[in-house]
Parts: structure tokens; C-alpha cells; sequence
């Protein structure tokens, strides 16, 4: 099922998913499941299906998204649309994020049906436009058609449940909450004239020491809730000098210290302690003799749960030592608050299948489809579980070149999957 949902090339853009849509549509419709599609625009729909349950646990949302991202300037081992099965693995774009996991969730979804043994409802949703920010996927559902989506509290989808090794003892993080987009342009104003001259005080100058301190100074730490519990739960089950390293992390005078001292591992946490702001466009003049008077950098802002881009400003004041104007482009705001109401459920699920592995909340740096799912009062919870080697480079592999899934990984995952399905929730 992977290898064929990975050979439809969905990149976004353009997108294109109408071809992969139609072909899960029609695979479920093979089990005498009756699928609609919704969409802005004919080749890129989402598709809704449901599935009866015995009616013992309340309906859930089960959902991901068939679009991938772009392969240009990537030098890949196989064809990225291949869907190759080769090593123990299955290569191609989108084997990880996402196609990978809806391959599992289909998978036990159509298992457990088959055996009758449902649990409840089940709202099968397969989205377009994730990759693009969601305009003619999720968001498009949310504010078009929420009708869809009533009575419905708790929802599944990407990402977490992947395991993690740390000082010996393997984790498996499932996403509770996530980061918001705070994308703004700062616009830096200096002298301009023409390019024979000396000047001093330019708008690039002004740019430039932004772009510098930046670089160099770290945003304020910030301690959330869910990072709280994150850490304070993975330290519960570490030998001692790790606990105390780990509960460090949660004082904010020692958090940036000990980051920088647990390498790569530190480099993953960081995100999680302080909101992102990545210069990512420049823009700046016309014309090679023309001084610009105006500058402008585009920020990729990252916000933790429950603060705002006026937040972000504030901090960026606080960091970059010239004068600038903030322009905010796009707010997808994430609410702090968590519903845990689905958090044991699934813990005891991964947990059955993997007595050695502990289950964590997590709060993912980036950010989902459930961002909209929100807006209805919907908690996600991203639970894609995968058991993978310890020297598996998870996070690395996502939108890179030589994506791949452990085939061992696909089939833990089914098996978690059906065991909740299953059992109840």
C-alpha cells in the first residue's frame, strides 16, 4: 500500500493529490465503505470516509495528508517515486511524512472492521495541502464544512509515537501540542543614494546586524506545561545523573547551558524552550548603483503554545539592536490548553506492544494540520508509532533526500494501531 500511494508523485506544489485521493477512496469502497470528497479545487480533494463501529467509544478522527514536499536539488539513492522495497526499508518521498503512517492507519483501520471488532466510529480523513500550510485541505474543511466533523473530541494523526533512545532507555513521544506560525517581515529604513558613494547608516547595514545578533543571541527560555511534563516524565525513568540533567532543563538560568552541551540531542530540545525566528527571504533594491532605503527580511517565527506574534516582536526587540518595522503575514494561532483525555489510552497501547518503551507527551516544534482541527474544539493527538533502529536518523530523513520507513516500523505500527482500534478508547 505504501509503495503504491508513494509512486503517485503528490508534490506541492503543485500538489496534485486527486490521483492517490481517488486511489484510497477506492480502496476503501473495495470494503464496502462509501467515500466524499470536498476540496476548492477539483485535482486536489480530501476525501471523508465513515466507519461504523460497535458504538462502545465514542467517534474519532483518524487523518493525514497525501502531499509531499519537493525533491529538486536532492541527490537520492533510488528513484523518490519509486516506492522501492530494498535493505529492510521502503524508499521514497513522503515513506515518512506522511504516507507511511496512512499506509498504517488503512491498514488496521480495514483489520479491525473486518473482524467486526471496532471499537466505535471512526472519521477516516485524507487530506490535500498539508505542506503548503493546509489553505485547500484542513483549513478549507474547517471553514467550510465543520458540519462534518460534529460530535467529534479527540483525532489522531501525524506526528509522534516514533521512538527515541536516551541514555539507553528507548521513549516514544506522542505529540499533544505544537508550535504556531508566526511569519512576519521586518523592514529595516536607512540612507540611500547612489552606489559611487560612501554610506554609512544603510537600510543592508541595519539588515545586517539584525540578521548577525540573530544569530548570535537566543531568544528567552520558556517553560511550558507540556515541556514540563515532557521531561520531567523522561526523567522519571532515567538513572539518576541523567534525571538531574534533565530536570536542569527546566530551570530556565541553566536550560540554554546544558543545551549546548548535549550536542545533537540539545539541538532537538531547543526548539521545545524558545520561540523560532529564521531570516529565511531578503529583499532589498532594483538596481546595482542604487542604495536602498528599505531592507525587508522575512521571518519563519515559530511561537510556543499559547503566546503571540506581539510576543515574538517583543522578543526580537530585545535581541536586534537597530530600529525596525514588523509586519505580520500570516498567524495560525495554537491554543496552550491539552485535552489528556486520549493520552492513557494510547499509552497503554504502545506500551502493550512494547512492555521496554515508556510513552511521553510531546510538544512538536513544527506544526500540523491540527492546527485547524482546533478551531473545533478537536485535540489532536499525533500517534504515527514506529519502532525504529537507534541509529535511525528520524528527524533527518523527513523532507530529505533518501527517505525511507523500516518495513519492521510499518508492521509495529499496525499492531499498536489495531490493538487501540480494538480495545476501546
Amino acid at each position: 500500500m505504501l509503495s503504491n500511494l508513494i509512486r503517485f508523485d503528490t508534490t506541492n506544489p503543485p500538489g496534485n493529490e486527486r490521483g492517490a485521493i481517488l486511489w484510497i477512496k477506492d480502496l476503501f469502497e473495495r470494503y464496502g465503505l462509501e467515500g466524499r470528497l470536498y476540496g476548492r479545487d477539483e485535482m486536489r480533494p480530501n476525501l471523508i470516509v465513515r466507519i461504523p463501529g460497535r458504538g462502545n467509544s465514542q467517534p474519532i478522527m483518524v487523518y493525514g495528508h497525501v502531499d509531499v514536499v519537493p525533491v529538486e536539488g536532492q541527490r537520492w539513492s533510488v528513484s523518490p517515486f519509486s516506492g522501492e522495497v530494498r535493505d529492510g526499508f521502503v524508499w521514497g518521498r513522503g515513506a515518512l511524512d506522511m504516507k507511511g503512517p496512512l499506509a498504517m492507519y488503512i491498514s488496521a483501520l480495514m483489520n479491525v472492521f473486518q473482524r467486526g471488532q471496532l471499537s466505535g466510529d471512526v472519521l477516516f480523513v485524507a487530506l490535500s495541502d498539508e505542506e503548503g500550510g493546509g489553505d485547500y485541505g484542513a483549513r478549507f474543511l474547517v471553514e467550510n464544512h465543520p458540519e462534518i466533523f460534529e460530535g467529534i473530541r479527540y483525532a489522531i494523526g501525524e506526528f509522534g509515537g516514533f521512538s527515541i533512545d536516551v541514555m539507553g532507555r528507548r521513549f516514544y513521544p506522542v505529540m499533544v501540542s505544537e508550535k504556531q506560525i508566526s511569519w512576519m517581515r521586518l523592514t529595516f529604513r536607512g540612507q540611500g543614494g547612489h552606489g559611487s558613494m560612501r554610506h554609512v547608516d544603510t537600510a543592508a547595514y541595519r539588515a545586517a546586524r539584525a540578521l548577525v545578533a540573530l544569530h548570535e543571541r537566543s531568544l528567552p527560555v520558556h517553560i511550558s506545561p507540556v515541556v514540563r511534563k515532557m521531561f520531567s516524565d523522561m526523567a522519571s525513568h532515567l538513572p539518576f545523573s541523567a534525571s538531574v540533567l534533565l530536570r536542569g532543563l527546566l530551570n530556565p538560568s541553566l536550560t540554554d547551558f546544558i543545551l549546548s552541551r548535549m550536542g545533537e540531542a540539545g539541538r532537538t530540545f531547543y526548539p521545545l524552550f524558545h520561540n523560532i525566528a529564521n531570516p529565511t527571504v531578503l529583499q532589498g533594491g532594483s538596481k546595482i548603483n542604487v542604495i536602498p532605503s528599505e531592507v525587508h527580511v522575512d521571518i519563519d517565527g515559530r511561537l510556543l503554545p499559547g503566546m503571540t506574534p506581539e510576543d515574538l516582536i517583543e522578543e526580537l526587540r530585545g535581541v536586534i539592536p537597530v530600529d525596525f518595522h514588523a509586519e505580520v503575514m500570516r498567524y495560525d494561532p495554537y491554543p496552550a490548553d491539552v485535552d489528556w483525555g486520549l493520552f492513557d489510552r494510547l499509552k497503554e497501547s504502545l506500551e502493550g506492544v512494547d512492555i521496554d518503551g515508556k510513552v511521553i507527551p510531546l510538544l512538536l516544534s513544527g506544526v500540523t494540520d491540527g492546527r485547524f482541527f482546533k478551531r473545533l474544539g478537536i485535540q489532536t493527538y499525533g500517534f504515527t508509532p514506529m519502532k525504529l533502529p537507534p541509529d535511525f536518523k528520524f528527524t533527518r530523513l523527513i523532507h530529505a533526500e533518501d527517505e525511507r520507513i523500516p518495513v519492521d516500523a510499518l508492521d509495529f505500527g499496525v499492531e499498536v494501531l489495531t490493538r487501540f482500534f480494538s480495545s476501546g478508547w
